[in-house]
């Protein structure tokens, strides 16, 4: 009986969870494309993260231990978003960044996981970066903890 409640529990919160999540609208962007084309551009493994906000395992992306001069762009449509002078390594397992270029992202609430954190994405296709965190270091604070299937490095 308390297992059954428990599983029931679980589903609504998750549920409620994620009808509370603010949706990213096509419309809002300057770069769309439908679903068919997303897929036909991404792997699978980008897909998931940039186009249905998964995370990639901590650890897996070569870009966490990149740290050649250069800019990091958005894959999906080539928007330049980090400069590698912002990059430092945050022990997390994931690229992090403490500031991203003017006008290079966009932020939205999300209340996954029992918790509020501040996701960010590319301002231009809407394409799923990561999140950011107030744990980063000077001059900002901040930690943009990114997936680096998202991102395309660029050397200068």
């Amino acid at each position: 009986m308390h297992r059954r409640h428990f599983i029931t529990t679980t589903i609504a919160a998750g549920a409620v969870t994620a009808l509370a999540r603010p949706s990213l609208g096509a419309a809002e962007f300057e770069v769309t494309r439908t679903e068919a084309e997303w897929r036909a551009r991404l792997s699978d493994a980008q897909y998931a993260v940039m186009r249905e906000e998964s995370t990639e395992r901590a650890g897996s992306s070569p870009l966490d231990k990149q740290y050649a001069d250069g800019t990091y762009h958005c894959r999906g449509c080539d928007l330049a978003l980090y400069p590698s002078d912002t990059k430092y390594d945050s022990g997390t397992g994931w690229p992090s960044f403490y500031k991203a270029l003017p006008n290079a992202i966009g932020t939205k609430e999300d209340r996954s996981f029992f918790s509020v954190r501040t996701e960010c994405h590319c301002r231009r296709c809407g394409s799923h970066l990561g999140h950011i965190f107030d744990d980063g270091p000077a001059p900002t604070g901040k930690r943009h903890c990114l997936n680096g299937v998202s991102l395309v490095f660029k050397p200068a």
